[in-house]
């Protein structure tokens, strides 16, 4: 019996060997296989051990972004004031749409060198304006919008392009302005900031879109950098990895990488309706989507959270938090204030591969003056002890004074 079954076994292996090397043609060989190595998903669900790297942690401009755009959304909102000063009960109730957790006006006190507070002309209302060093800042970052806006209109040019349709709604534009550097006001005045190229329309529901009318083809950043470096090899293009300090994969997560690095690179530009959503090439168009949505913005991060709203137009999967986590040599996952922070991992690690923003220097500055106000209110606060110390001081000096003539009369 088991003699009959191995020859049964040796014949059926000789007959489909002599079905595929006869009957079907050889184009429709080669077409079969390498469909069905791109279309696979292999990957090997486990978990990636998450590990702290020091070096992202401490880049300022990225985890002080949150407060920063709190801060200039209401450097904008009294500057819209033709006296450039506005009374604290203008903006005490507008918490919520400046994101200010706490009370506005504790929130500007906070930073004495960016909103300077003094008395009105009415009521003794606390009124703020801006510091000099704000004022001068704020020049700057309009004079390099001015300066830079093609460049910068085109990264939000990119990012309308890489959605289904080339269009997204209003809503989801206005939240991505932030992390394109552009300005806030942007949808109230698109003929002022855009060109052409641009126009609203209906997209059902009674909401409407931003679309680009754009025949040329894009190259993604990855494409170009391959392109200049020649390490293009036909539709082959390998992510640059930044392994962190410390961190090893698994042996089988390794030789899963190396296979998924010489898959076939699909642009975010590019159709990928006929990609399996489960294989490791639909995986590399994801990834190679994040990287090149996290290269067009300004610090190369973003709340992880705040890129969900994008799954739905730029076909992303339910779980796509999950591609962040299974690539920890490309992306780096902050946990600082309370959010998780998806970096990229390449501007900082080779400065000549991503165009460095235009209005990051500018951000910077801002920063900069966010940290000479806590200096202030350290200042203040020592001062203040001081100023108690001494009081304390004396008010005890009289107090043992009372008690020794106290003593005094009573020994008489």
């Amino acid at each position: 019996m088991v003699m009959a079954a191995m020859h049964a076994d040796s014949y059926l292996r000789c007959t489909c060997r002599f079905l595929k090397n006869n009957l079907f043609p050889f184009h429709f060989q080669a077409q079969k296989v390498p469909y069905h190595y791109t279309q696979r998903a292999s990957y090997v669900d486990v978990y990636m051990k998450w590990k702290r790297d020091s070096y992202y942690e401490k880049i300022d401009h990225i985890h002080h972004s949150i407060e920063l755009k709190r801060i200039i959304s209401l450097k904008n909102c009294i500057l819209k004031n033709p006296i450039g000063c506005i009374p604290i009960s203008d903006i005490s109730k507008r918490g919520r749409e400046f994101e200010v957790p706490i009370r506005v006006a504790t929130f500007l006190r906070q930073y004495p060198s960016i909103f300077e507070e003094f008395t009105g002309p009415k009521y003794s209302l606390p009124w703020f304006r801006l510091t000099q060093e704000a004022i001068e800042t704020d020049s700057e970052e309009k004079r390099v919008y001015e300066e830079s806006k093609p460049e910068i209109v085109e990264r939000l040019k990119k990012l309308v392009l890489m959605s289904k349709d080339n269009v997204l709604p209003l809503n989801i534009v206005q939240g991505m302005l932030w992390y394109l550097g552009l300005p806030e006001d942007l949808l109230q005045n698109l003929e002022r900031y855009l060109d052409g190229s641009f126009s609203i329309v209906e997209i059902g529901d009674g909401l409407k879109g931003l679309t680009v009318n754009c025949n040329e083809k894009l190259l993604s950043i990855m494409e170009k950098n391959a392109i200049q470096r020649g390490l293009c090899f036909g539709d082959v293009i390998a992510f640059p990895l930044f392994p962190s300090k410390g961190l090893r994969l698994r042996k089988k997560i390794s030789s899963w990488l190396n296979d998924f690095q010489r898959l076939p690179y699909v642009s975010p530009y590019e159709d990928f309706s006929n990609l399996n959503p489960t294989s490791d090439i639909a995986e590399k168009r994801i990834v190679g989507l994040l990287h090149e949505l996290l290269s067009i913005f300004v610090d190369h991060s973003a709340e992880r959270k705040k890129l969900f709203c994008l799954k739905k137009y730029l076909g992303l999967p339910q779980k796509v938090h999950k591609a962040f986590e299974r690539h920890p040599h490309i992306f780096y996952l902050s946990f600082q204030n309370k959010t998780c922070t998806a970096i990229l991992k390449e501007p900082y690690n080779d400065k000549n591969t991503i165009v460095r923003h235009p209005l990051l220097r500018v951000r910077k500055k801002y920063i900069k003056l966010m940290e000479d106000s806590k200096i202030i209110l350290k200042n203040r606060r020592a001062n203040s002890s001081c100023t108690n110390i001494e009081n304390k001081l004396d008010l005890d000096l009289d107090y043992v004074e009372g008690d020794a003539d106290d003593i005094i009369k009573h020994a008489l």
